[in-house]
C-alpha cells in the first residue's frame, strides 16, 4: 500500500510520481508544486521516471498565496 498525502491510495509499487500527481489532478506543468517520497524531494525532471516502491509515503505540496 502506498500512502498519498497521508492517506491509503490505490497507487501500486512501480507506478511513477507522475501517476500520483494524476490521481490528485495536479498537472505536471503546474507551478508551485513539490513532491517528496519517503521524506526526500523528487526533482520535477524525475517525476515521470521516479518509480514508487511498496509502502512508499508520497507527499504532494502546493504553494498557496494569501494573507
Amino acid at each position: 500500500m502506498i500512502k498519498l498525502n497521508g492517506q491509503d491510495s490505490e497507487l501500486r509499487a512501480g507506478e511513477s510520481v507522475a501517476s500520483a500527481l494524476a490521481r490528485l489532478e495536479v498537472p505536471l506543468d503546474a507551478g508551485g508544486v513539490a513532491v517528496a517520497v519517503d521524506g526526500e524531494v523528487v526533482p520535477r525532471a524525475r517525476w515521470e521516471t521516479f518509480l514508487l516502491a511498496e509502502q512508499a509515503r508520497v507527499e504532494v505540496l502546493t504553494a498557496m498565496q494569501g494573507g
